[in-house]
């Protein structure tokens, strides 16, 4: 019988099997070119789940949701960082929504997997991961479960989301020689953290990941299979904490009628 450790690693050979299988050329390809699309001034990128896994090598990459588009059109500091980061997913199934609406058929990506998925690339090649956020005892519990889970990975940094020193933490960084940084500091603070820091490392890969220590610690449960499938974890957490409430309804509806303008007026 397989020890944890070992099933653990034919599982994520399994997994990235199939990938190696559809992408054939893992790691060689390098002339990818990006294809954008607009939502509300916004660029978004087309690529399928595979097709941004192989181009996520370094820069930034942004999981973009529908208050992030929100907060860009009222924010023009938000706005040049979200059009300076060099991958833009869609991960809020209102993105999806917004762009099909838009005559854009782009499928969602859901932040979380995505950056499971690059984990999970980057501990099987040897190259060295860095996270950065929540609160203590939860990114302790997230470095816990990640090596018990993918064995031989190779976490050189980990800090809290508790600090008021960003250069000091950028410093840190780059002394560390991190090849990929997961930040989860909430947006938009975690885009601003990860677009001054790539600054400083361009040959390093971040990625904001929003709550998804709390999940891969253990302490938040994902919602059920059926709420992910149809893109509504953010309804299955909302109903788990009605406090996001306030902030999300808001900004949903309106959300929908400035893209609804957008399709009928160009606007």
């Amino acid at each position: 019988m397989l020890e944890k450790s070992q099933l653990a690693s034919c599982v994520i050979f399994m997994n990235f099997r199939k990938i190696f299988t559809k992408t054939k050329n893992w790691g060689i390809i390098t002339s990818m070119e990006r294809s954008l699309v607009k939502i509300q001034n916004i660029n978004v990128d087309t690529f399928s789940f595979v097709e941004a896994l192989d181009y996520a090598k370094k820069g930034q990459v942004v999981t973009l949701n529908p208050e992030m588009i929100m907060n860009a059109s009222s924010s023009p500091e938000f706005s040049k960082v979200l059009e300076d980061a060099d991958l833009v997913i869609p991960d809020g199934v209102g993105v999806q929504i917004g762009l099909k609406i838009l005559g854009h058929d782009v499928k969602r990506i859901a932040g979380i997997e995505f950056s499971k998925a690059v984990l999970e690339k980057y501990a099987m090649t040897g190259k060295s991961i860095a996270l950065v956020g929540a609160k203590p005892e939860i990114i302790e519990k997230t470095v816990e479960n990640i090596k018990s889970e993918i064995p031989g990975v190779d976490i050189v940094y980990i800090r809290d989301g508790y600090f008021d020193d960003e250069d000091l933490i950028i410093d840190e960084l780059k002394a560390s020689n991190a090849q990929l940084v997961l930040t989860a500091l909430g947006s938009p603070k975690q885009e601003f953290f990860n677009s001054k820091a790539k600054k400083l490392m361009p040959d390093t890969l971040f990625i904001g990941v929003g709550g998804s220590f709390d999940v891969w610690s253990g302490v938040v449960e994902r919602a059920p299979k059926i709420y992910q499938k149809l893109g509504l974890e953010w309804l299955y957490r909302t109903l788990k904490e009605p406090k996001r409430f306030k902030r999300i309804f808001p900004t949903l509806p309106l959300f929908v009628l400035k893209v609804l303008k957008e399709k009928f007026t160009g606007v």
